[in-house]
Formats: structure tokens, C-alpha cells, sequence
């Protein structure tokens, strides 16, 4: 499949001044322009971000980006394994 045509489907959750992004699903775009969608979760806020997906050794690049804030002054990363409780570590 044309990577082009991938896209991830994250949630995001603001905790104080943090916002966390939960990938919870995969997204493809058709033909025609639209998405088919499939969740692996569904989010609690029922919000869903859809994002072009990037191949692992571009995602450095985004990540760093995403650790820099989202525009609304609030930082925004994925959590990391040490931001996670212990018991889902």
C-alpha cells in the first residue's frame, strides 16, 4: 500500500498542562477521498486525531516537533515508558 495513503488515528488527553497522544487506531484513505477507520480503542473525550503516518526513522523528527508544544502553549508528546504508572510498565 502507498504510504501516502496510511494515516494514525491518535486521541489526546490533557493532563495539567501536558497533552498525551494515545495512537489508537490506523486510518486508509479510498479511492474517492474518504477513510475507511480502524480502532483499537475508542477514546473517552470522543476526539480523534487523524495524522499522515511516518515510516519509524522519520519519526524522530515528529516527535521532537510534538515535544515542543501543539500551538495552544500546552506541551504535547506521547507518553514514554517512565511517564507510565508502574503497573503498565
Amino acid at each position: 500500500m502507498d504510504s501516502s495513503k496510511m494515516k494514525i488515528v491518535y486521541t489526546i488527553t490533557e493532563r495539567g498542562e501536558r497533552s498525551y497522544w494515545t495512537r489508537i487506531g490506523v486510518a486508509y484513505v479510498n479511492r474517492d477521498g474518504s477513510l475507511n477507520i480502524k480502532l483499537e480503542a475508542v477514546p473517552v473525550n470522543g476526539t480523534m486525531q487523524v495524522r499522515d503516518w511516518t515510516p519509524r526513522e522519520d519519526q524522530a523528527g515528529s516527535e521532537d516537533r510534538l515535544r515542543k508544544g501543539n500551538g495552544n502553549g500546552a506541551q504535547s508528546s506521547a507518553p514514554q515508558a517512565d511517564d507510565l504508572p508502574d503497573a503498565f510498565s
